[in-house]
């Protein structure tokens, strides 16, 4: 990149021309996002160094050995509709190690119901939008008649939302389904239930802007927009090994275990980027870290309210393994009301285990369980999962653990919206990636891929694709 004539503006320069063949970029973060930037660089010509922290690619969807066994840090899907996510399976070669349900298909089981009335399905039909969810909504069993008429009534609202309106980022999504009918046990067994999974928060915690994107996207466009996708094998075998090897073809230098300690204007107009023992001089950067360790790299001026950045909340995750020494569950996945049990997957094959079965409880919104004791956890756990899997009272539990992610996204409360960055900072050369970015998306793998290829498009000076080396899906996005 040729930095130009720029003027100094609040510590940083002004003006500047944008990055191309040849230039130097140095992306900060091997999460999703920093992947994803250093990939759509590197394809447009660009030499490329990646540092990342951590021993591994993936940021916080990974893989780990525990004995025989491998491990995802905690479960992870996508949907039909995350053309993002599904473009970076493709780049790396992983798609079809993560294939996409033929057509959506949820089981429901609901343990405070009679015993004849447990099993619902959330199911979609080859129709177009919304008879697609007619059938399945006119025969769910956990909501009344009139609740169910009530839901399409308040979808049909929810799809009439413009997401471009800033005033829906100012309002909870909970506040907005009581104005429009919805009952608790409506926000319980159908909102909620898709809500907490992809925002990782309760209707009432929750932008309604975020949760109507959601909704919109993903039930409310196309009749296969909500069809889930997810690894078949370890997470650690895509974000890592596959992604690793992307990056070495595509000439990125890659490094593990090299954390940045600064990031400053250097004498030439360029960037200083400080590692222990090596400073790497570079055209351009892109921070792709959680937003508290980019306000620490971010040079004074980068922002007009840096602050901002620290008042973007966080959410955990809690992830419960448990394994048996037998078949106890015969779906890949389930979900379940009237318990805390939350989302139920099968990681039997992925996991490389011979005999028994593996399974993954993935707890979302666990902010009073995040730190409680896996004494506790079990107690509390393992009685529920007699209750919603009978096949278990007579298995032996060979193996219990947790991994727990305190941070693991940003919280999507009301008004959060306003405190998403763009791609770009006022320092030139300076940008940001990263799910918590203004991608528009909740903080998932889509969130991450899609501000990956804005960073990349912001460095290179292009509002969209730049001449066929960014994405299809970042055109229309933008």
């Amino acid at each position: 990149m040729t930095q130009g004539n720029g003027t100094r503006e609040g510590g940083v320069l002004a003006d500047v021309s944008a990055l191309g063949p040849g230039g130097h970029a140095v992306v900060v973060g091997g999460g999703l996002a920093g992947v994803t930037t250093a990939l759509a660089l590197a394809d447009a010509g660009v030499r490329v160094t990646l540092l990342e922290g951590r021993p591994r690619l993936g940021g916080l969807a990974f893989s780990f050995q525990r004995g025989d066994l491998t491990v995802d840090n905690g479960q992870h899907v996508y949907l039909r509709c995350c053309t993002a996510y599904r473009w970076f399976l493709d780049r790396i070669g992983g798609a079809a190690l993560a294939p996409v349900q033929n057509r959506l298909d949820v089981p429901v089981v609901d343990l405070a119901r009679p015993e004849g009335n447990r099993l619902g399905r959330l199911r979609r039909d080859a129709l177009p939008v919304p008879l697609h969810l007619g059938r399945s909504l006119a025969a769910y069993p956990h909501l009344s008649l009139a609740e169910r008429a009530s839901v399409g009534r308040a979808a049909l609202a929810l799809k009439g939302l413009d997401l471009a309106d800033p005033a829906l980022d100012t309002q909870d999504f909970g506040s907005w389904l009581t104005a429009h009918g919805q009952s608790a046990r409506a926000v319980e067994a159908l909102w909620d239930l898709v809500g907490v999974a992809t925002l990782n928060a309760v209707a009432g915690d929750a932008s309604l802007g975020l949760a109507a994107m959601v909704f919109k996207t993903g039930l409310l466009s196309d009749p296969g927009a909500a069809d889930i996708g997810w690894a078949r094998v370890p997470l650690g075998e895509l974000h890592d090994r596959l992604a690793r090897k992307a990056l070495d073809s595509a000439g990125v230098r890659t490094e593990v275990r090299t954390r940045v300690t600064s990031v400053s204007v250097n004498e030439n107009g360029g960037w200083s980027v400080q590692v222990p023992g090596e400073t790497l001089e570079a055209d351009a950067v892109v921070l792709a870290v959680p937003q508290r360790e980019a306000y620490d790299l971010l040079p004074d001026g980068a922002l007009d309210a840096p602050d901002d950045l620290l008042r973007i909340g966080t959410a955990p995750i809690l992830n419960i393994h448990v394994v048996y020494d037998r078949k106890v569950l015969a779906a890949p996945f389930l979900t379940a009301l009237g318990t805390p049990v939350q989302w139920v997957f099968d990681r039997t094959e992925a996991s490389g285990l011979k005999e028994g079965q593996y399974l993954a409880l993935s707890q979302s919104t666990a902010q009073n369980e995040i730190d409680e004791p896996v004494a506790a956890l079990r107690e509390r756990y393992l009685p529920e999962l007699e209750r919603l899997l009978p096949r278990t009272r007579g298995a032996e539990v060979k193996d219990f653990f947790v991994t727990r992610e305190r941070t693991a996204t940003f919280a999507p409360a009301p008004g959060v919206g306003r405190l998403r960055p763009g791609a770009r900072t006022k320092a030139p050369g300076l940008y940001l990636a990263g799910a918590w970015t203004a991608t528009g998306w909740p903080a998932t793998m889509e969130s991450a891929v899609r501000s990956g290829v804005g960073a990349a498009a912001a460095a290179l000076g292009t509002p969209g694709r730049s001449r066929g080396l960014l994405p299809d899906f970042f055109e229309e996005a933008a």
